[in-house]
């Protein structure tokens, strides 16, 4: 990767000097309490962080958080962020109540070297996901004012042309922080020559989504394990009835012709946990994966499954895992997710978590994060990266 990264800035000197960080904070909120549920990707930008501020950088650091529509909306402010932010650097991060305003310049101004800021959400500025190039590239100039250079470490937003990750890069000196380098070299072993068996594990609840992902890895992965809301669109296209489970009608065929395609390499469920309704207090049982009621839910892979898929992970000397395999977030259908991980993590494999949900996963059912070989921030970013596409905000450090 032709990208100048942290270390070369720090060697030239920063102190004094003011770091825009792009950073990705886009943490969940409890909708009625407002508070963080999963700090996350907050702890995962601390090392470029604080790095920056113990050489004497003024740190101005931007976000985006959920999806506003280009104006302030308070369900959507970084204000609880910039408090957990402080609390995990323990020192003070000054808010602006802006993006590019009269606060966040007055805030940008105020800061002694060694101190941190953060900006209010990107998002709530237009220009930062305009499709028009100079309503981007007007916003990025304001952005761009605040730093003498800039460091990316937003991994979970490169696949992005928004202003902050792509035209902000064009107007500064830029580097990749800690985050993006360890991502992208991590990624590159799984595109490059991964040890054998190598083995990747989707779930999630949709195949469109996952569709180019399946269909750059099929070639050179040696197992394809499928499990998730997704899985019920392949079996469909056995012929098997999924009852009132998550199913893509259009992509039955495509399926069908995937399957023709694998070589055996795929994996699909054998039983699965199916409910009557969507709900935690729903009667549930387990069902072959060939005899699902027609009046039953599939909510979860079954136990059967979680050993053959535990088996397969067993061989594997390399994983890449996207996707959860039911919904775990309701306790009597989230055996399968945990059984899988806790597969992954006994493997004698360098193992990746793809960021999104599972990491999300990892994190809700208290397994041990330091067991996996990395968990990536990015579920997006990280799929666009083995399916091999360019990502818009690595190519924008690479020039």
């Amino acid at each position: 990767m032709s990208i100048r990264n942290l270390d070369d800035l720090l060697a030239e000197g920063v102190s004094g000097r003011r770091v825009l960080v792009r950073a990705d904070l886009n943490v969940p909120l409890d909708k009625q309490t407002g508070e963080i549920t999963d700090d996350g990707r907050i702890r995962a930008v601390l090392p470029t962080l604080s790095a920056l501020v113990s050489a004497g950088a003024k740190v101005v650091v931007c976000s985006h958080l959920g999806r506003p529509k280009g104006a302030p909306d308070p369900q959507f402010s970084l204000r609880p962020v910039a408090g957990r932010l402080g609390e995990l650097l323990d020192a003070p991060v000054h808010f602006a109540e802006d993006t590019v305003g009269d606060s966040a310049r007055s805030t940008v101004d105020a800061l002694a070297d060694g101190q941190v800021a953060l900006l209010e959400n990107l998002r709530f500025n237009k220009g930062e996901t305009s499709k028009d190039d100079a309503e981007r590239g007007a916003f990025a100039d304001q952005l761009a004012a605040f730093g003498d250079a800039y460091v990316d470490d937003a991994f979970g937003a490169v696949h992005r042309k928004h202003a902050s990750v792509y035209d902000v890069p064009a107007r500064l000196p830029h580097v990749a922080g800690r985050l993006v380098l360890r991502e992208v070299e991590v990624l590159s072993k799984l595109t490059g020559q991964p040890e054998r068996p190598y083995v990747v594990v989707l779930g999630g609840s949709k195949v469109s989504d996952k569709l180019a992902v399946i269909e750059a890895l099929l070639p050179t992965v040696d197992r394809l394990l499928i499990g998730g809301g997704m899985c019920f669109t392949f079996l469909k296209a056995q012929g098997h009835e999924v009852g009132t489970s998550l199913l893509e009608k259009e992509m039955v065929e495509t399926c069908r012709n995937i399957l023709e395609r694998s070589e055996g390499k795929i994996m699909l469920p054998v039983d699965v946990v199916a409910a009557t309704a969507f709900s935690p207090d729903a009667d549930h049982d387990v069902f072959r994966a060939d005899g699902i009621p027609s009046h039953r839910i599939g909510l979860d892979i079954g136990p059967e499954t979680v050993a053959g898929f535990a088996a397969a992970l067993s061989q594997a000397k390399t994983i890449f895992w996207n996707g959860p395999m039911g919904v775990f977030e309701m306790a009597p259908f989230a055996a399968g997710t945990r059984g899988v991980a806790e597969a992954i993590t006994k493997a004698d494999a360098f193992s990746v978590v793809g960021g999104g949900d599972s990491a999300a996963a990892v994190r809700a059912l208290g397994l041990d994060e330091s067991s996996f070989g990395h968990i990536s921030t990015g579920g997006g970013a990280s799929l666009e990266y083995l399916e091999g596409k360019t990502l818009p905000g690595i190519a924008a450090l690479e020039k």
